[in-house]
């Protein structure tokens, strides 16, 4: 017998908390996978998945296909940078998931005995340069974003896309001055969307997933950068079986294919 087909539905919440050497906080996206689906005898569980900004459209996509195979259950996410995502696990926020867009960060959750168990590299990802439609700044090159007049937008060194943008520079040996540095790579890819800067530097999934609304510019020195994402079930989890599901669920084949979709690469 068919069922219906999972819905998202998306609600965006600020958390309010402090981020952990960053000087503030960003906000983060909570997004609800519901596939609707009931049947006598099936299991009712729920799941909060806290995942990097990067995460968001592969993430909202496994989470509908967990929520089928598993009749009952319904997985909640919630979005952000990296970094704020920990933050917020130190400070006692209730999830039972943690994906981070980088090693740091998951490192830094496994030495605050956060996570339980080892974490498990998914996937990985390199920055791209990001250009309005059009190229107005005829960006072409690493370099050609130190040129006077060339709005740059990154992310904040704290934020694993940040971290990454460090290494490209120091690579091409060239030094970035951004009229502003964020706390996600998807604010970073709304300025350049907007047209409030002429280029910014975030994930190759990022330009692929932005469709027509952005141009990417592949530069050689991104493979100085390579970010591996790890995902671990957290020692708070309410369900660490359903849990650990999920996580087969993002390392299984038809995970890897929605992320392999998306343009992430394997784990390395």
């Amino acid at each position: 017998m068919s069922r219906p087909l999972a819905t998202v539905a998306v609600t965006t919440l600020l958390l309010g908390v402090a981020a952990c050497g960053s000087g503030g906080s960003g906000p983060a996206s909570s997004v609800s996978a519901s596939s609707g689906a009931t049947s006598s005898g099936a299991s009712h569980g729920h799941l909060t998945v806290f995942a990097a900004a990067s995460l968001k459209a592969t993430f909202t996509k496994i989470g509908a296909r967990f929520e089928k195979a598993h009749p009952g259950t319904t997985v909640t996410f919630s979005f952000a940078g990296s970094s704020d995502l920990v933050s917020q696990l130190q400070q006692g926020a209730p999830a039972d998931v943690f994906a981070s867009a980088d090693v740091p960060n998951m490192q830094k959750a496994t030495r605050e005995s956060l996570t339980s168990g080892a974490p498990v590299d998914f996937a990985s990802n390199t920055l791209e340069i990001a250009v309005p439609p059009g190229n107005p700044a005829h960006v072409t090159s690493l370099a050609d974003l130190t040129k006077p007049g060339v709005n740059v937008v990154v992310c904040a060194p704290a934020v694993p896309c940040g971290a990454a943008a460090v290494k490209v520079e120091h690579a091409a040996a060239i030094r970035l001055t951004p009229v502003s540095e964020e706390q996600s790579v998807t604010d970073v890819l709304g300025k350049v969307r907007s047209g409030e800067a002429d280029a910014g530097l975030v994930y190759v999934t990022d330009v692929k997933g932005a469709g027509s609304a952005v141009v990417g510019v592949p530069f050689p020195q991104s493979s100085a950068a390579v970010n591996a994402y790890p995902i671990a079930v957290l020692r708070t989890s309410t369900d660490a079986a359903l849990a650990k599901a999920f996580v087969d669920a993002v390392t299984g084949g038809p995970g890897q294919g929605i992320l392999a979709a998306a343009g992430f690469r394997p784990a390395p």
